[in-house]
């Protein structure tokens, strides 16, 4: 074998060995991307639900102090013990929200400014620094669940999931109350 030959034969070598080098970085990069996103996306969905949870135990608190402060409902707690729980429950929520602004997409993000307007609302007039009618109350909750599923409408697009939660499959569903409330009796807010 000549010298030319050797040389084709190395240079194939190394060609080959080059080749093979970038192909695993190649992959390798790209499966770290891969790992990345999915970490990502597993932190998105847990704040974004951790939010939804938390917005929620500030309405069930709000609800509990409105209908304590109109005499809707009996109470085992002191109007103080619940503006506490009111206080405690928007701290959480302000962490959460927090959470939502460091991962959350542009949709999201707005999606949770706006769920975080109407659901203080929600939270003034239970604790009485807003004033407004049974009707205003209802809704005011009315709107904060509408903002939820706009919420979860963005964090659903942003997750990359299929399908919506509202439109023509999920029509808009209204407050969940006992017949005396529907009609009007005080039974409860």
């Amino acid at each position: 074998m000549g010298i030319g030959e050797q040389l084709v034969t190395v240079a194939a070598v190394l060609l080959g060995a080059l080749t093979t080098h970038l192909t695993n970085y190649v992959m390798e990069r790209s499966r770290h991307r891969r790992e990345l996103l999915t970490r990502w996306d597993d932190r998105k969905l847990d704040a974004y639900a951790g939010y939804i949870d938390t917005m929620r135990t500030c309405i069930f608190v709000a609800v509990q102090l409105y209908e304590h402060k109109e005499g809707l409902r009996e109470s085992g707690k002191t109007e103080s013990e619940m503006l506490a729980e009111q206080s405690e429950a928007g701290r959480l929520r302000g962490r959460a929200f927090e959470q939502i602004m460091l991962l959350g997409g542009d949709e999201v993000v707005e999606a949770a400014h706006e769920l975080n307007v109407v659901a203080l609302a929600v939270d003034w007039q239970a604790s009485g620094k807003t004033t407004g009618t049974l009707e205003d109350w209802r809704e005011r909750n009315r709107a904060v669940f509408r903002e939820i599923n706009q919420f979860h409408e963005a964090a659903r697009v942003d997750l990359g999931v299929q399908g919506k939660v509202t439109g023509e499959n999920h029509p808009e569903r209204d407050l969940l109350l006992p017949t005396a409330r529907r009609d009007g009796g005080q039974a409860g807010g």
